[in-house]
Formats: structure tokens, sequence, C-alpha cells
């Protein structure tokens, strides 16, 4: 009800006239992207050999536009190494137990695609949603048997125990509703048709998976390894989400591929590794969801000795690389947050471990006081401070509070602005804090300053958004 109603007299007596406010919020319209997130959206790319993307509209959500591509795959010309990490939500999807089942089966080798449709989860759907989504794997198998440049036998009862599916799935949007299965089967041969290698394509497959994304989130880079400097290998990665982010295992929906040569041995403890310090340390509103899936395919195109333990000068460089990388893709989702304003980095420093850190930063990153402190410009640390106290699971003496600092750090490289030095509070300068939480990016930098005893070196960071009245708009429209 507006907060100025008419009035009208009837019989003597006031009465006001109700009206109904109109909601709107940033989403994209007519798939537009906002000015301001263009900047995030590559214009070329360089994407691993044998790889290959297509995006197709197929109508899974009764509103989406006809020119909105809502079906995606990514597929290899030859077979790969896969894994991947899933949520750890009980009522888990039927895409990511089917999923998990093919990796099971295969032992993570003989992996060809992945695909994914956004405008319906297919989750909390019985055993109905579980076909649905074997079949969708199904499909995608029957057309790289019918491919003509098929190059791996053809064997009865493809898609079955005893020949398990090379496919994965993936599916997001609104829980609880059936697939439009008929449409998606029929169109899949269409998007197996239409794979190609060309930038556009991936763009495309990047834009399919989107739901109330603003922006598709598609990157890709170039690298070499000390064992093979002149080979030139490449990284590709997508994600989508801007809601119900986070994580506890994957996050969302992402996919890596890689044409470096890596077993599924060894690509299970790599993508971990990376997980745990790039899509697990991100969070817009707390939430969980029952589809995260992030997925990592390797096809070994480029040639090269394969990689085959983390601790070789090859698997050391490429860890890093992967695990660099997956953090700037994990933080296009927390760029794109429902109703964000800041885009925030916590860092915990001089920790006795890395998990008592990362437990304390999430904690900052996910307290809505925080969140509505930034988003209010409001430099209170105290919630930040009362964050760090009430995390869950800490190990003894990972707090002294004799010993806490918190500063905020500016992204423009001028001086950090101490709020809490060892405990004791400075006198802060409100008209320069104001000035820093004015600017889209900040750093909040907890210093704990060793622990019990001072002798922790470990640091961890999280990344994470404000919580803004356009968060609570997009969610509270979310089905319609």
């Amino acid at each position: 009800m507006a907060s100025d109603p008419k009035l009208v007299r009837a019989k003597g007596i006031i009465e006001p006239i109700l009206t109904k406010y109109v909601r709107t919020y940033s989403a994209p319209v007519a798939d537009a992207i906002p000015v301001s997130k263009r900047k995030f959206v590559p214009t070329s790319g360089t994407y691993p050999k044998g790889f290959l993307a297509a995006g197709i509209h197929v109508g899974v959500k009764a509103t989406t536009k006809r020119q909105t591509p809502d079906l995606a795959l990514l597929a290899s010309e030859k077979p790969c190494s896969g894994t991947a990490v899933f949520t750890k939500n009980k009522f888990q999807a039927a895409p990511v137990t089917v999923s998990r089942q093919v990796l099971e089966r295969r032992s993570g080798e003989g992996i060809r695609a992945i695909i994914i449709n956004s405008g319906c989860a297919n989750a909390v759907t019985g055993k109905g949603g579980l076909d649905d989504a074997s079949s969708m794997a199904r499909a995608v198998d029957a057309c790289f048997q019918a491919s003509p440049d098929n190059t791996t036998p053809a064997r009865q009862g493809q898609g079955s125990d005893m020949d398990p599916s090379s496919t994965l799935v993936m599916s997001t949007g609104v829980i609880g509703h059936r697939l439009p299965i008929a449409k998606i089967l029929s169109a899949i041969p269409t998007a197996y048709s239409t794979l190609s290698a060309t930038h556009d394509n991936w763009l495309r497959a990047a834009k399919a998976i989107c739901t109330t994304d603003t922006f598709p989130k598609l990157l890709s880079r170039t690298f070499t390894l000390p064992s093979s400097p002149g080979t030139t290998y490449s990284l590709a990665g997508m994600t989508k989400g801007a809601g119900m982010i986070h994580p506890n295992m994957a996050t969302l929906l992402g996919m890596l591929f890689t044409d470096a040569p890596i077993p599924a041995k060894t690509l299970q403890p790599l993508l971990k590794h990376a997980v745990d310090r790039s899509f697990n340390a991100i969070s817009v509103d707390g939430d969980t969801s029952t589809n995260d899936t992030l997925a990592f395919l390797a096809n070994g195109a480029a040639g090269g000795d394969p990689i085959t333990s983390l601790t070789s000068e090859d698997g050391k460089a490429f860890t890093e690389i992967v695990t660099t990388f997956t953090q700037q893709l994990s933080q296009l989702v927390i760029r794109d947050g429902e109703g964000a304003t800041k885009f925030v980095r916590v860092r915990v420093t001089n920790s006795p471990s890395f998990a008592d850190a990362q437990k304390i930063a999430s904690t900052i990153a996910r307290s809505p006081l925080v969140k509505t402190a930034l988003y209010g410009k409001d430099a209170n640390w105290g919630r930040i401070l009362c964050a760090v106290g009430y995390t869950d699971g800490l190990s003894p003496g990972a707090v002294v509070p004799e010993e806490t600092s918190v500063s905020f750090v500016p992204t423009d490289g001028s001086e950090m602005l101490k709020l809490l030095v060892r405990g004791e509070p400075e006198n802060v300068d409100e008209k320069r804090a104001a000035k820093i939480l004015e600017e889209e990016d900040l750093e909040i930098l907890v210093d704990l300053g060793g622990g019990e005893g001072g002798k922790g070196t470990e640091e961890a960071s999280y990344w994470f958004c404000d919580f803004s009245h356009e968060y609570v708009t997009i969610n509270g429209d979310y089905r319609t």
C-alpha cells in the first residue's frame, strides 16, 4: 500500500484508496546486458582444442523469449577424463544424481558431453525427474552414435548399467516442476547439429544456462606447462548464478574444459583444491542450491605427457593455473549477485589453520547485518567482529579478542582504514569510511594475530556482495 494514499469522503468517513506498487528489478530487458556489466562479457576467446559448444532455444519455461537460448550442449570430439563436485543439499536434484552415477560407473573416463537446460531445475520431481534426466543423457549419446565422425564403436544398450551414458546432465530454474521433456528431447539433435568451436557458440551456450543472471559468465585462457614449454594449452569455463549462492561442495552450475592431458584420478583432487578456494568461497545470500554442480572435462587434444601427480612440476603449475582461473570465474557470480551494489572480499589472515580462516570468512560473508550495513554505506565494524565471535566449529584458541584487528582496505591503493587494532577500537574517520564505502569494490581485512600463542600464519578469502531492497524484490517475484 502506498505510504500517502489518496483519501475520499463517503458518508462522512474518510477512507483510503488502496494503490499497488509496481515492483521492478534489473534483470535484462529483451536480453539487454546492463551497461555496467558489459565489461565482464568477452568479445573473443581461446578455447581448448576438440571441444564444441551450442546454445539453442527450446522454450523450457513458457515465458522465455523465443530469441533466448535455454538449452546448452558442450561436447568433445574425443572421449574425456571427467570429474565433478556436487551440492550437499539433502534434496539433490535428479540431474545431480544422474551425473554422479555416470562418473562413478565410468570411473571418470570416456565422458563426451554435458547437456544443460535453464528454466526448470528438475529438482524434487521423484522418479519421473530421474527418468527425464537420464533420457536427456541418452538422447545426446544417441547423437554421437549416429554421427559418421564417431570414433567410439557403437554398443548395444547405450546408457544402461552395463554400458553407462557418457553424458553429464545439469538443470537450473524453479524447483518442484517437471521438465517439458518432449520439447527438450526433440531439440537435442538440433543442438548437436549446431555444435561449433566458435566464440559466438561458446557465448550462446553460456547465455543458455542463465536464469536471473544479467550477463553470461564465460572465461578462457592459454597456458604452458614446465615439461612442454613449446606446447600451448587452453582452459575455458562458464558458470551461471546470481542468487541461491552459498555453495558447500560446488556452486550453482559451472563447467571447466581443457585440452591438457590429465586422468580423472588426478583431476578430482585438483578440482577439489581449486573449488575450496574459489566456488566454495563465494556467497550471495547464504542458500545452497539443490542443483549445485561443477564439472571439469579434459580431453588431452593438445598432446604432451599426462599430468599424473599434483606434486610434480606440471601438477603444481596446473593446480595454480586452475585455482586462479576458478577464482576469477566464480567472482563473476558475485559481480552479478541479485540486487548487488557491492563486490566485497573478506580476507582472514594470521590464522592457526586454513579451515579456521575460511570458516570465519564464510560467517562474515553470510551475515545479513554485515551485508545490509555495506549496502547502507555504514562502517559498522562491530557487526564484522560479532560474526567473527559467533563462528561455529573453530579450533580452540583460533580467535583471541585481544589479538584481533579489523580494517577496510580501499581498492584504489590508498592506505587501509584501521577500525580495530588488537582488540582496541580506533578513532575512525567516518568521512573517509563513507568515501571508501561509496566504491563498488571493497576488501575487509581481519587479522587474527596468530591466534592463541601468536604463531598462526594461514589465511583464506571469501567473496560476497551486499543485501539490497532489490534482492528482496527479485526473489519475491521469482516464480512470476
